[in-house]
């Protein structure tokens, strides 16, 4: 029989080893697409696959070669970046409104707007292209940014509406009873609460819009495409060239990486929001 310590140990180790292999397999393809990168195009494609192999650069300098990569990094920054900061200032007053003045309709107006998500973007593609090209803003920055708001607005305002309500109302009721107006009680004592929570809603809207392909391949050609765009530009009628198709991708990959690992204290800590009071 163990005893209760042993028992413990076991299973925190049980626990450990579970999550070090779900950990790897959820990171192997990255591994793999990073590795696949620095083979040529036989290594990448021979059986069975080939670990060990003569890495090389010539995967990136093609890249470098054939395209301004920044150019698509900068388009992706400013894209993503415009779009979360912009989603943030109209959910932030939205949730606020819902959490701490909910009316009737309050979670039906929640469950429309969810709702939303499930329509399918190619069934409003040609309206939004027309529309787009109407206003002259077919390769432009401007409708990606006010595209990727729009789509992302629900996830948002539902992810702060649900750190807001596990704010207790006395904390804001504190604040009027001492004269804070609504700008003063969102600004000084909301935001500074939630921010955690806050934080991790906006590094989710900025991975979303980074990673989104279907309206920047059907809205962009050069001037405004961002890196899903490039990455795209890989696939050819000729087939797939899979070692420069690996490391397009890797450079598409790594800037949203590093960001999300620096600011993972940021996601753990907003994700954990309010589980204990």
């Amino acid at each position: 029989m163990l005893t209760l310590k042993q028992s413990r140990r076991l299973q925190s180790v049980v626990v450990g080893t579970l999550s070090w292999a779900v950990a790897l397999l959820i990171f192997f393809p990255i591994f793999w697409m990073i590795l696949t990168s620095f083979k040529t195009e036989m290594d990448a494609i021979a059986t069975p696959p080939q670990l060990f192999f003569a890495p090389t650069l010539e995967n990136y300098l093609h890249i470098n070669e054939r395209s301004d990569y920044f150019s698509f990094a900068w388009n992706s920054v400013l894209i993503s970046f415009s779009a979360t900061v912009l989603s943030m200032l109209i959910a932030v007053p939205a949730a606020y409104s819902m959490a701490f003045h909910e009316s009737r309709h309050t979670k039906r107006t929640l469950l429309w707007m969810l709702s939303t998500k499930m329509l399918p973007p190619v069934g409003v593609l040609m309206p939004i292209y027309l529309l787009c090209k109407s206003m002259g803003l077919l390769d432009s920055r401007i409708a990606l940014i006010v595209i990727y708001t729009l789509i992302n607005l629900p996830i948002v305002v539902w992810m702060v509406y649900t750190y807001f309500k596990d704010i207790p109302v006395d904390i804001l009721e504190a604040a009027r009873l001492d004269g804070a107006t609504t700008f003063q009680e969102i600004g000084r004592v909301l935001l500074p609460i939630a921010r955690g929570g806050l934080a991790s809603t906006m590094l989710l809207s900025l991975i979303l819009c980074w990673n989104e392909a279907f309206w920047s391949l059907n809205l962009t050609s050069s001037a405004a495409a961002p890196l899903t765009a490039l990455v795209a530009s890989y696939s050819s009628p000729e087939g797939l060239f899979w070692a420069k198709l690996s490391a397009v991708s890797t450079l598409a990959c790594a800037p949203i990486l590093i960001f999300g690992w620096i600011s993972q204290k940021q996601l753990v800590r907003g994700l954990s929001f309010g589980a204990v009071k």
